[in-house]
């Protein structure tokens, strides 16, 4: 039997399908435009989550399903491209599931359903406190309902949250924290978010990557996971780097107001010259509030473990400083 795999040439989707590829399964790779690969384990099929054609022949045969693909960027034209891609794609995947009797499915959320934190890491089971920022936010929560009603419908359905994930990959808008991490040590990210106390979850990729196969393995349908790391403020986590990497560098304190009025400008600019803005507003907000998980659910019942921090950091900066080829989370 086989297992689909969704998002596959995503950031974290690459290092789950060399994972698995590793561990002997045979991978069925749903892609827009399928590459030649030299890896006879890996069968990559043109298609696309949201045309139930294509996502109905990649599922025959398939008893297992990892379900990544998603609309994973800071802004859209219209705010139905996120839901037409993140629900609609979502709700496909998983009518296919049912129609071939799939086993199993593991759905990639983001921990940004469940909020902020409110002055300790944030669980599963924390009730969400703070409004959906953005449309990617709104439409990964209405993801994760659309996979909880398959659930109590009888499709074992799993859940996984990663939380702000770096490391060896694509330099693409889902690696946004390596690519910051790569800004840095090129002398071109020269700011911190307020007074750099903000908190946030730092996730490695190989963790989370791993931490799918392991809710494949044991997670319960109808639940949550989150795939974290460790906790670090802003200040915390740019003076690690600085260490690690040799170029500690002064950083300038940006006021949450300022940055919000940037990211208004840089929407008005992008619309006016039709092009997608570096930033929004509502992510701006994001990364100015505290964001603290507890990963105590997945290392429980998966039996997760976390690279710590620094380990992870340093095989970041290694990485980039070979040259940052994405192609070595394949070998």
């Amino acid at each position: 039997m086989k297992t689909l795999v969704t998002g596959s040439t995503g950031f974290i989707g690459r290092h789950l399908v060399a994972q698995l590829a590793r561990q002997g399964a045979t991978v069925r790779a749903l892609q827009r435009n399928p590459a030649p690969n030299g890896n006879g384990r890996i069968e990559c099929l043109r298609g696309d989550v949201t045309d139930p054609s294509s996502v109905d022949r990649a599922m025959e045969s398939c008893d297992r399903v990892y379900h990544l693909a998603a609309y994973a960027h800071a802004w859209a034209k219209s705010p139905a491209t996120f839901f037409d891609v993140n629900v609609g794609g979502t709700r496909c995947v998983l009518d296919a599931a049912v129609k071939h009797g799939v086993r199993k499915v593991v759905v990639t959320s983001s921990v940004v359903t469940m909020g902020t934190s409110n002055g300790q890491p944030a669980s599963e089971s924390t009730p969400r406190h703070s409004p959906a920022l953005t449309p990617y936010e709104q439409s990964k929560i209405a993801a994760e309902l659309t996979a909880l009603e398959y659930a109590r419908r009888g499709l074992d359905v799993v859940i996984v949250n990663p939380t702000r994930v770096f490391g060896p990959g694509l330099l693409n808008e889902g690696n946004s924290a390596t690519r910051l991490i790569k800004m840095y040590l090129d002398g071109l990210w020269r700011v911190t978010p307020g007074d750099g106390s903000a908190e946030g979850n730092w996730a490695y990729v190989a963790d989370v990557a791993r931490g799918h196969i392991l809710a494949m393995a044991g997670g319960r349908s109808g639940e949550r996971y989150i795939l974290g790391g460790e906790n670090a403020s802003f200040n915390r986590f740019f003076a690690a780097l600085g260490t690690l990497s040799g170029t500690p560098r002064l950083l300038l304190h940006v006021p949450r107001i300022a940055a919000i009025g940037v990211a208004y400008a840089a929407v008005a600019g992008a619309r006016a010259i039709g092009t997608a803005p570096a930033i929004t507003p509502g992510w701006v907000k994001t990364f100015y509030t505290d964001c603290e998980f507890s990963i105590e659910k997945a290392t429980a019942e998966l039996r997760y473990v976390v690279t710590p921090l620094a380990e992870a950091l340093d095989t970041t900066v290694a990485w980039l400083r070979r040259g940052g080829n994405p192609e070595e989370v394949c070998v």
